[in-house]
């Protein structure tokens, strides 16, 4: 039986007709087109999912979409403002806390969830929460570095992307050759 809800995502209302048993990462995704929450393990224990429900941070992949009705949920897509990211974003970015992305999303809303709750928590408060986010690629450390590089206020807010290089190298013998152009002459 469909059940007619109202949500609030990432400050923006929501009328969406979902089964009863519909989780919220599936509304998220599937209904909401909201793809940036992720899902990893399907049963709450990697944090790929990870939202915040009413300033609490949970497993969207546990939590049923009818109970959310009336709730505040914030997303990843809801970080960025007015075109300019989240310092957890710019930070992740500038010190390497990412490698795959599959759990970028929900380690990121984990530290914000954290930083909401506690903005200067110290380097083992920040190991303990994040616990409940899974990463297969970096070891950690780049994560870590990433939230405590917001807490101590070291990201820079001049940062900007690095420009693509209009010539592709490969490398062969220890000499790179220019390949292929990437722009027009």
């Amino acid at each position: 039986m469909k059940k007619q809800l109202n949500l609030n995502v990432n400050g923006q209302d929501y009328e969406v007709e979902v089964e009863a048993n519909r989780l919220l990462l599936q509304v998220l995704r599937d209904t909401l087109d909201l793809t940036g929450t992720k899902e990893g393990c399907s049963i709450g224990v990697c944090g790929a999912c990870s939202v915040i429900l009413d300033g609490r941070l949970v497993s969207s992949c546990l939590t049923l979409a009818a109970g959310c009705e009336g709730k505040k949920i914030e997303t990843i897509e809801g970080l960025a403002k007015d075109g300019k990211l989240h310092p957890l974003q710019q930070a992740f970015i500038e010190y390497g806390g990412f490698q795959c992305g599959i759990c970028t999303p929900g380690q990121i809303m984990a530290a914000k969830s954290l930083l909401d709750e506690n903005p200067k928590p110290s380097e083992e408060e920040v190991k303990e929460w994040m616990s409940g986010n899974l990463c297969r690629c970096t070891g950690y450390y780049k994560i870590l570095e990433s939230v405590m590089a917001v807490v101590d206020g070291k990201t820079d807010p001049n940062y900007a992307f690095r420009k693509r290089e209009t010539t592709a190298k490969i490398q062969s013998l220890d000499v790179y050759k220019s390949v292929a152009k990437t722009s027009s002459d």
